[in-house]
């Protein structure tokens, strides 16, 4: 079930690029959550973002690495034989909330939300405390005058319908579980290592990379 409105179009390539890669990820029991390929000189860049409700390590992020590799040198002839890079990651925090595992996955953080019926929508600032078919729950910061005493967050759900995407908060010095904690550190380890990538080096270099 969506909580996004709209829908993306995607091109052919990438279409059977998804269609090669999909069926491999989930017999391993992930989600492919993003598949992107970015021209990089005389190569492509392949990301490829994966998640599950256990979370994912760094060596579940080799396995599918390794298992995405194979179907890609399987499939040489349709990638044109270009040379390519493979990026294999887990959601950052910035990845928008659209679907529902999304949400349940991020239960207990703290989001923004546009939400309500259209033509009387509400920026949400609130944890999230539940995810069920009827939408989900949110413990909302009640909103008070300035200097007023703070009052204790209140309750409430949300329908799918009502429900735009949803943008997770940073909260430096709360004690977050190793779920995230995990999917946070992979996602700031591969943006480091896509500034270090210089796109002139990898147009004059033409060494294996699959």
């Amino acid at each position: 079930m969506s909580a996004s409105r709209g829908t993306q179009r995607i091109d052919p390539a990438t279409e059977r690029l998804s269609g090669w890669i999909q069926p491999v990820i989930s017999e391993a029991g992930y989600d492919l959550e993003e598949l992107v390929v970015t021209p990089a000189g005389r190569r492509s860049v392949v990301r490829v973002v994966v998640d599950r409700d256990a979370g994912v390590t760094l060596d579940d992020i080799a396995e599918v690495s390794r298992a995405v590799s194979e179907v890609l040198d399987r499939n040489d002839d349709g990638m044109g034989r270009t040379p390519y890079v493979l990026e294999v990651t887990s959601p950052g925090v910035d990845r928008p909330l659209t679907e529902q595992r999304h949400w349940r996955r991020n239960t207990g953080r703290l989001v923004q939300v546009t939400a309500g019926p259209a033509g009387s929508t509400e920026q949400l600032t609130g944890r999230i405390t539940a995810v069920e078919d009827a939408g989900v729950t949110l413990a909302v910061e009640a909103k008070g005058k300035p200097g007023a005493k703070k009052r204790p967050p209140q309750p409430r759900l949300v329908p799918w319908a009502e429900l735009g995407a949803g943008h997770v908060q940073v909260e430096f010095g709360r004690a977050a579980d190793d779920h995230h904690d995990i999917d946070d550190e992979i996602a700031q380890d591969d943006a480091a290592e896509l500034e270090g990538l210089d796109e002139a080096e990898l147009a004059d270099d033409d060494g294996g990379d699959k």
